[in-house]
């Protein structure tokens, strides 16, 4: 016979600790990315996740490694979207179907791109997390190009990643001011340009 899990108000343990969890990722989320730099320490993020801290330290050993863990969380789902988007998508609509789910992600929702983008500028804590996520967005492009030569693929990759990141950071930051539509053609024009080689 299975054990009892305890549950209170018809929810197991296991499920309010993961949505509590949630709560204070998405609270993560904003504070981290936000425009003024928010502060985004224990309490702040307890406040905005309307909870007590001491559910903070149910899923968070200390505050580095929350930060670390809402900066995973964005970067998991802007690489499951955009693997999402380039399975959905006929070939020739692939480079187009990528930079539009990542505008969606990044720029439409700006608090997004800041964390994925701005933070491991700012957050200390965040350290190697953004190097080490780099290189799977480079995968993800260097498997979209249809380069032969493979050394030749791999540079077109690495400096594509680099130019839309800059290009992504510039209109996060406001330093490129365009029509949202103006950045999604242009960043569709460089990746398709790309892989014509």
């Amino acid at each position: 016979m299975e054990p009892t899990r305890r549950s209170w108000a018809g929810t197991a343990l296991e499920e309010r600790r993961r949505v509590r969890r949630e709560a204070l990722l998405e609270a993560g989320i904003e504070l981290l990315g936000a425009v003024d730099r928010s502060a985004s320490n224990v309490r702040a993020v307890c406040r905005a996740a309307g909870l007590t801290e001491r559910y903070f330290y149910e899923s968070f050993g200390d505050r580095d490694t929350f930060v670390r863990a809402v900066y995973d969380e964005v970067g998991d789902r802007a690489r499951r979207a955009l693997i999402d988007a380039v399975a959905g998508a006929p070939p020739n609509k692939r480079a187009d179907a990528a930079v539009r789910v990542f505008v969606e992600l990044m720029v439409d929702q700006p608090a997004m791109g800041r964390v994925l983008l701005l933070a491991p500028l700012r957050e200390p804590a965040i350290g190697t997390s953004g190097v080490e996520l780099a290189p799977q967005f480079v995968t993800l492009v260097r498997e979209q190009l249809p380069i032969e030569d493979p050394e030749k693929r791999q540079m077109v990759a690495v400096g594509l990643v680099g130019a839309l990141t800059s290009l992504f950071m510039g209109y996060l930051e406001g330093t490129i001011v365009v029509p949202r539509e103006t950045l999604v053609q242009h960043c569709v024009e460089l990746v398709e340009r790309a892989g014509r080689g």
